[in-house]
């Protein structure tokens, strides 16, 4: 039988939610620098040691900069104090885009909501640290949202998990090459395919798997 299988996802997150709180407040502040470094970290917001080196990784997976450190659009808009809220709301759509495919008002729930949304996409335990930590950072960034909402323009379609599989396999999204596309809209999608193939010498089983495979996945 063919069914879904959603890959379990890592969300970004700091161990000290008044750390993030602190770090973001700064950046509202402080120059745009050219780079986010630890430099920039140590000196113009004066904040020093290993807490706080966490904090350049979170800023790259929620888009706030770019992963040779160069802050992007969503960082110098959040300085402005007219686009904060906006750019905070795309940085938290950025970052927990998995709870956000999953429930498109993940930013609305209560505690007990968001976290089983967080044990469910990622498949930890609802009292582990990570599941706290990354509850603890998408209210800090929730908090600086405010309830607004990111600019029409900003946000990228997230992916979403493709495919169908069977019961001892698993598919993830992935990047491929380019070819796999829906002319309809123009929109070009990557995926990986793991097949975990059952321990059998029969043919037929495995022309039934590569079978289904064709005619529900990988049809155009």
């Amino acid at each position: 039988m063919l069914h879904w299988r959603p890959m379990a996802v890592a969300l970004p997150y700091l161990f000290s939610p008044t750390v993030l709180k602190k770090a973001l407040s700064k950046i509202q502040t402080a120059a745009t620098p050219p780079r986010f470094t630890v430099e920039f970290l140590d000196g113009a917001l004066g904040m020093r040691g290993g807490n706080y080196r966490t904090l350049i990784p979170f800023l790259k997976k929620t888009g706030f900069i770019a992963g040779d450190g160069t802050p992007t659009s969503v960082y110098q808009r959040f300085r402005n104090s007219a686009q904060s809220g906006s750019a905070a709301a795309e940085a938290l759509r950025t970052g927990y885009a998995p709870l956000f495919t999953m429930n498109e008002n993940a930013d609305k729930l209560p505690d007990n909501e968001l976290r089983g949304l967080m044990v469910q996409a990622t498949g930890l335990e609802a009292e582990s640290r990570a599941i706290q930590a990354a509850m603890a950072s998408f209210k800090v960034l929730r908090d600086f949202a405010g309830g607004a909402q990111p600019s029409p323009n900003s946000l990228q379609a997230t992916p979403k998990p493709i495919g169908k599989t069977t019961e001892n396999s698993t598919i993830i999204t992935g990047v491929t090459p380019p070819g796999f596309m829906d002319d309809a809209v123009g929109l070009n999608i990557g995926y990986t395919i793991n097949l975990n193939l059952p321990a059998t010498t029969d043919i037929n089983v495995f022309n039934a798997i590569f079978r289904s495979l064709k005619e529900n996945l990988l049809k155009r």
